[in-house]
């Protein structure tokens, strides 16, 4: 951890070296003193030595006394002050900046970045209204991206998401950058926030932006479904479920159960039977299997359903398929049972020990879902796995 620890200075700070060598060659031809331009080129190149062999500390203390040497440089007090909030001197990174901001004589280009590098730190110490003000004066000086950006993470810590939404959408307009997924799951949290209130309207109305945003939200889908199902709309329901499992597969395993559901509800197990049938050929995972052995097992027997799932193993092994083959042998009564019940007492704790979900991007497992990932706070990439998923 320590060489990654030095190594991650040195790429932080290699930049601010390269800016205070700029100011000093610039500076060069301005200061009055041939000593004063000797002495910051010195110092600046000792400075960097520090930083190739790895003494982040001693080359931040050559840094800042450049930055005492050359008071009114502008880009060198904005690199000092980042300096400060890199060591967690946050409070002297704040003073620094708010002293840029009101600096007279600064051009926009200047000023536009002092009030970027006051609202970061800002963020960085935790005062969130106060980088709210900062950056909201910033984009309407500046429309700046970074400060859009600052803005939407702001609003999503405070879930203030018609705010997150529409700074979402003008930082699209001003960047280009497609926004529409993660607009979309601001939108379903909004609907999730009318939902738990009893508003089912304000729900749907709320789904149906979401959908706009992304037309393959796989959330929209999901959350669709439960509104109709809580409403007494099976059918609809029905359609809302099977759109999420066409649209991305992975997600079959979280809206399977109320599937099923609502097929018992409007009598059509046919269509549940023929929908689990087109599942298993395009999802890897054994949910499905699972779900049709139940069926068999209900309609023809344990022998049936034994039958079924022990050839469907064969092809996509899985711990669960284990546990209910051994569930189906013990219904069955075969020989043998006492080792059965010892292989499903293993199997059973296989399943407790191993996480029914993992971030697609970090990697973060977990045993329930997460719209956003606790670890590394991405959005719709927490899936149930496929050998663990519950049905």
């Amino acid at each position: 951890m320590e060489f990654i620890s030095e190594w991650l200075w040195f790429f932080l700070l290699l930049p601010v070296a390269a800016l205070l060598g700029w100011v000093v060659g610039r500076r060069g031809g301005k200061l009055h003193s041939e000593t004063q331009v000797s002495q910051l080129s010195t110092t600046y190149f000792r400075g960097l030595n520090y930083l190739l062999n790895e003494q982040p500390d001693k080359a931040i203390e050559l840094f800042l006394h450049i930055a005492e040497l050359d008071k009114d440089t502008f880009e060198t007090q904005v690199a000092l002050g980042h300096l400060f909030r890199r060591r967690g001197e946050v409070d002297r990174a704040i003073r620094l900046h708010q002293a840029l901001v009101q600096r007279p004589g600064l051009n926009d280009p200047q000023r536009v970045q002092a009030l970027l590098a006051l609202g970061e730190d800002y963020m960085k110490s935790g005062l969130l209204d106060r980088a709210e003000t900062v950056f909201s004066e910033l984009v309407a000086l500046d429309l700046s991206p970074l400060a859009l950006r600052h803005l939407i993470a702001i609003y999503q810590a405070e879930r203030d998401w018609p705010k997150a939404i529409e700074n979402a959408c003008r930082y699209e307009q001003a960047t280009g950058e497609p926004m529409g997924k993660l607009v979309a799951h601001f939108e379903c949290e909004l609907a999730e926030r009318h939902r738990a209130a009893g508003d089912a309207q304000l729900a749907r109305e709320a789904v149906a932006r979401a959908y706009e945003a992304d037309a393959h939200a796989v959330r929209a889908g999901m959350l669709e479904g439960r509104i109709e199902l809580e409403s007494g709309h099976p059918p609809a329901a029905i359609r809302s479920f099977e759109r999420v499992a066409r649209s991305d597969p992975d997600y079959l395993p979280e809206v399977l159960p109320s599937l099923l559901d609502c097929y018992d509800a409007v009598g059509d197990l046919p269509g549940a039977r023929a929908f689990l049938s087109e599942m298993c050929e395009h999802y890897r995972g054994v949910a499905p299997v699972l779900a049709l052995t139940r069926m068999i097992e209900r309609e023809e027997g344990v022998a049936s359903a034994r039958a079924y799932l022990a050839t469907e193993l064969k092809n996509r092994p899985s711990v669960r398929g284990e546990a209910a083959l051994i569930d189906l042998a013990l219904a069955e009564q075969a020989d043998h049972a006492a080792t059965l019940i010892d292989l499903k007492h293993i199997t059973d704790q296989l399943l407790v020990r191993n996480p029914s979900y993992r971030c697609t991007r970090c990697g973060f497992g977990a045993r329930s879902h997460h719209w956003q990932c606790p670890s590394c706070k991405e959005w719709g990439s927490v899936k149930p796995m496929l050998n663990y998923a519950v049905v």
